[in-house]
């Protein structure tokens, strides 16, 4: 009997250890995939945010367009042009250029990764940034402010410090 009542209670030990199991699994795939969703969503709303507005970098006979994002960062930079930045290069990946007055980042949520194309907002240090490489070990401070639709290549041989002339472009 003591063998019965034994075996008895390692069965259900073991169900409900079989059990608890399952419920840690389920909750886990519910976390994967609400992880999955929010990324999901995330690459939505960055897509989804691209504007209209185009700004057009001019600097040594050359030209950039720039299609820029719809978020507050992006807008507060706008507002201030036309404006000319002296651009210089940093660590062979990206061109900088430090603001006179820093851009309003109340309410914004940086941590954007840099890629090829980028123009961005420092907010440690109030630059711009203009990626011509990949950059995988950006920092956290980053926001994107939008994207080179042409030009790219103007930016990758270009040495030392340039006067850059930034406006919006009207259709």
């Amino acid at each position: 009997m003591k063998k019965l009542l034994c075996l008895a209670s390692i069965l259900v030990t073991s169900v409900v250890l079989a059990a608890c199991g399952n419920n840690n699994s389920s909750a886990t795939d519910r976390d994967h995939n609400a992880n999955d969703h929010l990324n999901r969503e995330s690459e939505q709303l960055k897509e989804n945010h691209v504007s209209d507005t185009r700004i057009k970098l001019t600097f040594n006979n050359k030209e950039v367009l720039v299609r820029m994002y719809d978020n507050p960062v992006s807008k507060d930079f706008l507002a201030r042009l036309p404006l000319t930045a002296t651009f210089e290069d940093y660590i062979g990946k990206e061109k900088i250029s430090i603001l006179q007055k820093k851009l309003s980042i109340d309410d914004v949520q940086a941590g954007n990764q840099s890629k090829k194309g980028d123009f961005a907002y420092y907010a440690p240090w109030g630059n711009l940034a203009i990626f011509h490489k990949d950059f995988e070990d950006a920092t956290n401070d980053l926001m994107i402010l939008g994207q080179i639709e042409s030009g790219k290549e103007n930016f990758e041989n270009v040495d030392g410090t340039f006067t850059v002339r930034i406006e919006k472009v009207t259709k």
